[in-house]
């Protein structure tokens, strides 16, 4: 019986994520070339989360506002897409994609490992 108990505790510890469901993430970037502030674009969005024992994963968007220090401010609709691997006990790789749409569309990459000690 404890035996069986157990094992149901470990498959549900192993598939259920730490935090899964919406959220709001307001994050801020600002930008200089050397000493000169050149501008800041800040992300207002809604997204999601979910994950399980072997990674983890996101999806958000919502608007993007422009702000550069020599021109007007505007506001356009930017996402990011992304997630992140367990590849061992110490070791997680992660990755993301984002778009700002405008005129012309912005588009970036990440892609890193995260070492724990």
């Amino acid at each position: 019986m404890l035996k069986k108990v157990l094992t149901i505790a470990a498959a549900s510890a192993l598939s259920t994520p730490a935090f899964a469901g919406f959220y709001l993430s307001v994050e801020n970037n600002g930008s200089y070339t050397g000493k000169n502030f050149t501008g800041s674009g800040t992300d207002v969005h809604l997204g999601y989360e979910d994950g399980n024992a072997f990674g983890s994963y996101y999806i958000q968007g919502g608007a993007y506002l422009n702000n550069p220090d020599d021109a007007d401010s505007e506001t356009n609709f930017s996402g990011k897409v992304g997630g992140s691997v367990i590849a061992s006990k110490n070791i997680d790789v992660y990755g993301e994609f984002s778009v700002v749409t405008d005129d012309v569309n912005s588009y970036g990459t990440k892609l890193g490992l995260k070492y724990k000690f």
